[in-house]
Order: C-alpha cells, then sequence, then structure tokens
C-alpha cells in the first residue's frame, strides 16, 4: 500500500477508525482538535457516531456507556481535559471495561501552553485518578507508530479489558509525516460475553451488570486482587523498548516520544567526536520496560545513564527505580514546552562524561 503524507492527529484518527472503532466522544482543546474534527468527517462514513460532548466529563462518562455496551470506542484530549477525564478512567478500569484515550500533551501546569510538553507522565504512568489501577500507556516516536500504536491499544485494552492510552506530544500530533496503513496481525480477543448488550431469560445467559461500585469489602478486596493480577501479567508480557546502538556504550540515554529522536540525533553528533552513546526508548511507559533497560544497564562498559525530557523530570524517577543505585542517573530537560536540540543534548552529555 503507498504511503499517504498525514498530519499526526489525522493519521491517530484514520488508523482508530480502522481498527474498529466506530465510537468517538470529545470535547475541543488544542492541540488535539484535529482527531474530532477528522471523526466528526468520517465516522458517519462507516456507520460510526461522533458526538461533540458538552464537557471532558461527558465526553469520558460517554466512552464507559459504549465500552459497556461491547464497543471498540475512544476519546481524546490534551492535557488539562485528560485531567477532567480522569475520575472515568478510574470507573473505566474498576468496571473492566476496554477503551481508548488519546492524549496529546500540552505544557502546564494549569492552562500552560498549546505547545508539546512530556509533563503528563506521572499523570499516565500512575493512573491519575483515583484507586490502585494502571492503564496501558503507548508512546510512539513518530507519525508512523502512533498508526500502528492505535491498533495496538485497541487489541490491549480488549485483551485485558482496561483502558489503553496513547501518550503523545504535540510535536507528534501536529507534524505531518508520510504513513501507511498496513495489515496488522490478528491477535486472538476474548468475546465480550459481560457486556450489557440485552438480556433474554429464556438464553440462561446471566444478565451482564456493569458496575464499580462495591459496598463490601471483600468484594472490593476481590476486584483489585483481580486487576493487580492483570497488572502483574501486563508487566510480564506486554512491556516494549527500542534498544539503539547499546551494544558497548559507555552512556545510555533514556527518552521516549519525539525527544527519543532528537536523542539519535545527538548520538550522531557524539559518535562522531567518539563518544559511545546508547538510547533505550520506552515504547510502552506502563508497564515500564525494567527488564529491557537493567539489562542494557549490566552491560560493564555502561558508566551511567542519562533521561532527556521535556518536562521536570519524571520518567527519570523509573529509570532511577530500575537502575536501583548500581549506577549514576542524571537528568537532562527542562519544564513546560522547552524542546532540547541536539546539540544541547550531545553538549551535556560531553559535559557528563568528562566530569
Amino acid at each position: 500500500m503507498a504511503k499517504k503524507l498525514m498530519k499526526g492527529s489525522e493519521a491517530v484518527a484514520e488508523a482508530a477508525i480502522q481498527a474498529g472503532c466506530h465510537y468517538f466522544f470529545g470535547y475541543p482543546i488544542t492541540p488535539q482538535n484535529d482527531i474530532p474534527e477528522y471523526m466528526a468527517a468520517q465516522l458517519p462514513k462507516v456507520g460510526g457516531c461522533f458526538l461533540q460532548a458538552e464537557s471532558e466529563v461527558a465526553a469520558i462518562n460517554m466512552v464507559y456507556g459504549a465500552a459497556a455496551a461491547g464497543a471498540r470506542v475512544m476519546t481524546s484530549s490534551s492535557s488539562p481535559g485528560v485531567s477532567l477525564k480522569q475520575e472515568g478512567m478510574s470507573y473505566l478500569a474498576g468496571a473492566e471495561l476496554p477503551c481508548v484515550v488519546v492524549n496529546m500533551v500540552r505544557g502546564g501546569p494549569g492552562l500552560g501552553s498549546i505547545q508539546p510538553s512530556q509533563g503528563d507522565y506521572f499523570q499516565a504512568t500512575r493512573g491519575g485518578g483515583h484507586g490502585d489501577y494502571h492503564p496501558i500507556v503507548l508512546a510512539p516516536s513518530s507519525v508512523q507508530e502512533a498508526v500502528d500504536l492505535m491498533h495496538d491499544a485497541f487489541d490491549l485494552a480488549d485483551i485485558y479489558r482496561t483502558p489503553a492510552m496513547i501518550l503523545a506530544d504535540g510535536i507528534i500530533g501536529q507534524m505531518m509525516e508520510p504513513v501507511e496503513f498496513h495489515e496488522h496481525e490478528k491477535r486472538e480477543l476474548p468475546a465480550k460475553d459481560w457486556a450489557a448488550t440485552g438480556w433474554d431469560p429464556a438464553s440462561g445467559r446471566p444478565r451482564a451488570i456493569v458496575n464499580s461500585l462495591y459496598i463490601e469489602v471483600d468484594e472490593l478486596q476481590e476486584l483489585n486482587d483481580r486487576l493487580q493480577a492483570r497488572y502483574a501479567i501486563i508487566r510480564e508480557k506486554e512491556s516494549r523498548a527500542e534498544l539503539y546502538h547499546t551494544e558497548g556504550a559507555e552512556l545510555i540515554i533514556c527518552a521516549y516520544g519525539t525527544v527519543a529522536r532528537i536523542c539519535k540525533s545527538a548520538i550522531t553528533i557524539l559518535e562522531k567526536k567518539g563518544y559511545k552513546v546508547g538510547l533505550v526508548r520506552p515504547i510502552t511507559v506502563w508497564p515500564f520496560p525494567e527488564k529491557q533497560l537493567r539489562e542494557v544497564m549490566d552491560q560493564p562498559s555502561v558508566k551511567k545513564a542519562v533521561t532527556v525530557e521535556i518536562s521536570a523530570g519524571q520518567m527519570v524517577e523509573d529509570v532511577r527505580l530500575t537502575v536501583n543505585g548500581t549506577k549514576p542517573v542524571e537528568f537532562f530537560g527542562k519544564p513546560g514546552s522547552y524542546t532540547p536540540t541536539a546539540e544541547e543534548i550531545a553538549e551535556y552529555i560531553i559535559k557528563s562524561m568528562e566530569a
């Protein structure tokens, strides 16, 4: 299939439709507005439903309703809008309902800016809402990868009956790149026999009751035990990372999303100057790819790691937890929407390696 030049947000929306998502509920906020605009134009053509809700709170609860009926459904927003969806996401996790949420991250805190950021890492990977839950969080570094991960997000949500999130910064949403919409591996998906799609007393099937309210302590404990056992399986089976020039490296950069692409350019600069530097790029930021990073850091040649982020330092905490004090872990980045250049990253790495 020929490649097509598309803006990131529009490509994400098209990928969702091709993945079988025919229901979208959302509310406008920059820089992700191209997603609902595309959905509004295209979903009616495939017999789907687009609805602009009166608020982000309403939108996520509409997602809850469609997911409870067994539909593939998604919503999208940017930072402050995702904050408003957090109660609903906790409800979705508690009711064991699959859905996909896209966050095209902008600067914060507060209303912040409409420029790209990675300041929502804690919110995404720690659940964001109340209670003990985790969404699966996928972090693309290109428009093509965002397209591919949309299919994975819907499959993973269905397999594990949990919300899945695409965590991308505003650069990916607004940039244009050639993309290919190709056939994806067909994963075996469980039947949605839990879905509330109507009940016939003669069927012998029990009523489908979708719920996240458990008054009895034992019942709530049972739900949480079930969720934690599921999260353990996700940690074991679904963590992913890209390893770039890590063999024999003396310093490892950890970065995700578009910043990781800038870090690859920095590595090119550093290699020309004789420095051996590699990159570990988490593709799943939850579950965090602890095993992959630990194996790289355990190489005798590796002396330290540097985490690069458009934030005040959030993923660096997961890197430090993974390395567990065996080697130094430094941070380079700035909060808000400051995007470091390859030259700035390379300059910091040289100073760090020669310190």
